[in-house]
């Protein structure tokens, strides 16, 4: 009875290492087919990075997650490295996703998901930072220039990652530079120069610099520069009246272009001071004539100043006779009448002449003709064909 005993009590202890022999290749086969699933994260610095690692069908094995520099962050649910940066989102069997917020540059590299299988089975992820790019500035303006000047604009911009663009704009229409890029670190520090041969076209154009990166989708950053230019004064007049007459109303303007602006204008006469201020008047730089009459005929000079230099224009004033300028439309009319006739007479004596010409060398081939028989070049073969004329007229003559 007691050997019946140990055996069966020798069987159940067998039949228990069966059982978790077979449970244990279970677990094996099992884990042969699994294998952790992780992606490749950009992000700008300064915000959140999540990293997450999946597993299908996992039968409660732990996931792990590791830095770059192998040390772990996060064991399952547990938290290893003491960042408060980092943080646990969600941790299951078949996930373990972490947080890394306010991430920095340093904190680029192969990041590890690790499955404690039988063996360990690993995924990396690599986390990408973009280096935000800093406002650019501009140098190498000098206010104010001078037109004729050369001057050399510089951009620059430090801390992009990777290395930003930089593109200039004249206005609103884009110029090129030339771009140089330097590393700095993890970083990149950007330069672009813009020469420019400044003119008086350059006053008040707007000089600006834009930077183009990855990490600035939304808010660009960019410099601009309004460039302010001096030059000397250009000056042309214009006039109210094409035929002025007089008792008319006209008015002389100076227009002058400068910077600094040439205020006041200087209005002569002749090379002289302005003779009747009653009727000639100045307000700034137009000169107003309240009624003209004979005496105000001559040259008008109007001249402007800077300290960058002088500039003048001259305007001749004649004043016509109100009643002689119907007389003059008559004359004008008359002297088209007659260039009109003369035109007509030149041309039919053209071709009075033209047929005249043509009916002279006809009869000279046929003079040249007749006398051809005994002569030696075509003005004997003439002669000798006009002298037989003679000849015959004399035959018949005489007969």
């Amino acid at each position: 009875m007691i050997l019946k005993h140990h055996l069966i009590l020798t069987l159940c202890a067998v039949y228990g290492i069966l059982i978790k022999v077979t449970a244990q290749r279970s677990k094996v086969r099992g884990s042969l087919g699994q294998q952790p699933l992780v992606q490749n994260v950009t992000v700008t610095e300064g915000e959140t990075a999540n990293m997450t690692c999946r597993v299908d069908h996992n039968d409660q094995t732990s996931l792990q997650w590791s830095n770059p520099a192998q040390q772990t962050l996060f064991f399952g649910d547990k938290k290893a490295l003491r960042d408060h940066r980092i943080e646990l989102v969600r941790a299951s069997w078949s996930e373990l996703t972490i947080s890394i917020n306010e991430v920095t540059l340093a904190d680029e590299g192969m990041y590890t998901c690790s499955l404690f299988t039988m063996p360990v089975k690993t995924a990396k992820a690599y986390l990408t930072v973009l280096g935000v790019p800093e406002k650019p500035e501009i140098d190498g303006l000098t206010k104010p220039a001078l037109e004729g000047d050369e001057i050399t604009l510089t951009c620059m911009t430090h801390g992009s990652k990777p290395a930003a663009d930089l593109r200039w704009f004249r206005n609103e229409k884009e110029i090129k530079g030339a771009k140089e890029v330097n590393a700095s670190g993890r970083t990149f520090t950007v330069t672009s120069s813009l020469q420019l041969l400044v003119d008086r076209n350059d006053d008040g154009v707007a000089y600006t610099c834009k930077v183009d990166h990855v990490a600035l989708t939304q808010t660009p950053q960019q410099a601009t520069e309004v460039l302010e230019v001096h030059y000397a004064p250009r000056v042309v007049i214009t006039h109210s009246l094409t035929f002025p007459q007089e008792g008319q109303y006209m008015k002389l303007e100076c227009v002058s272009q400068g910077n600094p602006s040439p205020d006041p204008v200087l209005w002569t006469k002749d090379g002289g001071d302005l003779p009747d201020l009653d009727r000639m008047i100045v307000e700034g730089r137009e000169l107003t004539f309240t009624a003209l009459n004979k005496t105000d005929n001559g040259t008008y000079r109007c001249e402007a100043s800077n300290h960058l230099g002088t500039s003048s224009a001259e305007y001749v004033l004649y004043v016509y006779d109100p009643n002689a300028m119907g007389q003059h439309g008559t004359d004008h009319a008359l002297i088209g009448g007659v260039v009109a006739v003369v035109v007509f007479v030149t041309l039919c004596l053209i071709i009075v002449l033209g047929r005249y010409l043509a009916r002279h060398k006809g009869t000279y081939l046929t003079n040249e003709a007749k006398g051809a028989d005994d002569a030696p070049d075509a003005d004997t073969a003439i002669i000798n064909a006009e002298g037989n004329t003679h000849a015959e007229e004399k035959k018949e003559y005489f007969i």
